[in-house]
């Protein structure tokens, strides 16, 4: 049933996003580079939120961010 492509697509346009099969040269830097920046951006927004963590009642079972937390000892006297 014929071969070839799947489907017909033309080669002569060019386009800024790398046309119909984009394959860019540094692509694995590029990866390896965003996810080096989620890694700190997630990093950073777990720490700030560990160190601000604050419980005023103490909880009535455990909480599994109990055990990272500042200042769970202090708001439960329990731990």
């Amino acid at each position: 049933m014929g071969g070839g492509r799947w489907f017909y697509f033309p080669t002569h346009i060019w386009t800024p996003s790398g046309g119909w099969f984009p394959n860019p040269k540094n692509w694995r830097a590029n990866t390896l580079l965003v996810l080096g920046g989620i890694g700190v951006a997630a990093f950073s927004t777990f720490s700030l939120s560990a160190s601000l963590e604050r419980r005023p009642i103490a909880p009535a079972w455990h909480i599994p961010s109990q055990s990272w937390c500042k200042h769970a000892a202090e708001d439960d006297k329990s731990l």
